[in-house]
C-alpha cells in the first residue's frame, strides 16, 4: 500500500527530525565528554564549553526551537510536554526530592556526606536536563504524536521503549563507564525509571531529577575527586546556565501558548467525555 504523502511528511516531522537532533546531540556529547574524559579530571573551561554548547544550545535550545513548531502544528500541548504550574512543579520537585535523598541516606556512594552528593549532582544536573529535554520532552512526545491514532495503549509504551533506549545509549557519550560491561543495563534501567516517571507526571522538573539522581548513582565512582570534595564555581555557573535556559523556554511557551479546552455540545460530551485541548 502506498503511503500518503502526509504520512510521510508526519514520519518525518515526528520521527525522522527528532532521531536526527538526538544523533547530533549524543555526538556532541562524546566530542566534549566522552573522548576527552571530561568528568575523570578537573577541567573547569570544559565543563563550561560542554554546557553551553551540548546542553544549553543542542540540548535545549534546538528542541525549543522544534517544539515551537509542533505547537503550531498541533502535535504537542503544554501537558504533554511536562511544562506545567508553578504550584504543581514545586510539588511534584519536592516529593521528588524527598524520594531520592531517602535513597541518598539508605545507599550513598558518598557514605552520608550531603556536600559531596550536592556537589555531585550540580555537576551532573545540566547533562540530566538537556537528557529529559531531548529524549522525552522531544523525541518522546513526537514518537507518542505519530502513534496516537492508535489510543494510549500504544503510545504510552511505545514512548516509554523508546525513550528509555534512546537514554540508555547515552552511556557510550561518556567516559565515565568506560570499561563497565553493565553500564548500559544501568543506563537502560534508568531510562525506563525515568520515561515511566516522565510519561505519568508529566513534569519537566521533577523528571530532571529523577535523572540527576540516576546520573549520581551511575557516574559517581568515575568523578575526579576535585569535583566531589570541593566546590567548584564552574559547576555551579554551568548548572544555573541549564536551569536558567530550561526556565526561559517554559516562560515562552507559558506565555505564547494556552491548552484550553474546546467546546462540544452536550450530546458529544456524553458519547466522549474526554476533554479534548487545543494549542492557541
Amino acid at each position: 500500500m502506498a503511503v500518503s504523502v502526509s504520512s510521510r511528511s508526519a514520519v518525518i516531522r515526528l520521527l525522522v527530525i527528532p532521531l536526527l537532533i538526538y544523533a547530533a546531540w549524543l555526538l556532541e556529547s562524546f566530542l566534549l565528554d566522552g573522548s576527552r574524559h571530561l568528568f575523570s579530571y578537573a577541567d573547569p573551561s570544559g565543563i563550561i564549553l560542554y554546557t553551553i554548547i551540548t546542553c544549553v544550545l543542542i540540548g535545549t535550545v534546538v528542541p525549543f526551537i522544534c517544539l515551537r513548531k509542533s505547537f503550531i502544528s498541533g502535535w504537542v500541548n503544554m501537558f504533554q510536554i511536562g511544562f506545567r504550574s508553578p504550584r504543581r512543579i514545586i510539588l511534584f520537585c519536592s516529593l521528588t526530592f524527598i524520594g531520592g535523598s531517602a535513597m541518598v541516606v539508605t545507599s550513598s556512594p558518598f557514605g552520608g556526606d550531603w556536600l559531596e552528593f550536592l556537589n555531585v549532582l550540580f555537576l551532573v544536573l545540566p547533562t540530566a536536563i538537556a537528557s529529559v529535554m531531548v529524549c522525552w520532552v522531544f523525541v518522546g512526545t513526537h514518537v507518542q504524536a505519530l502513534v496516537r491514532s492508535s489510543g494510549a495503549r500504544v503510545s504510552i509504551p511505545v514512548g516509554v521503549v523508546v525513550t528509555a533506549v534512546l537514554f540508555g545509549v547515552t552511556v557510550l557519550s561518556h567516559s565515565l563507564v568506560v570499561g563497565k560491561q553493565d553500564a548500559v543495563f544501568w543506563f537502560l534501567c534508568a531510562g525506563i525509571l525515568a520515561a515511566l516517571f516522565f510519561f505519568s507526571v508529566r513534569d519537566v522538573y521533577a523528571a530532571t531529577l529523577v535523572v540527576a539522581f540516576s546520573l549520581v548513582f551511575l557516574m559517581a565512582g568515575n568523578i575526579d575527586l576535585t569535583y566531589i570534595r570541593t566546590s567548584v564555581p564552574a559547576v555551579y555557573i554551568s548548572a544555573l546556565i541549564t536551569i536558567a535556559a530550561l526556565v526561559a523556554v517554559h516562560l515562552y511557551f507559558s506565555r505564547n501558548f494556552k491548552t484550553i479546552l474546546v467546546p462540544v455540545m452536550e450530546e458529544q460530551k456524553q458519547k466522549n467525555p474526554e476533554n479534548v485541548h487545543k494549542n492557541h
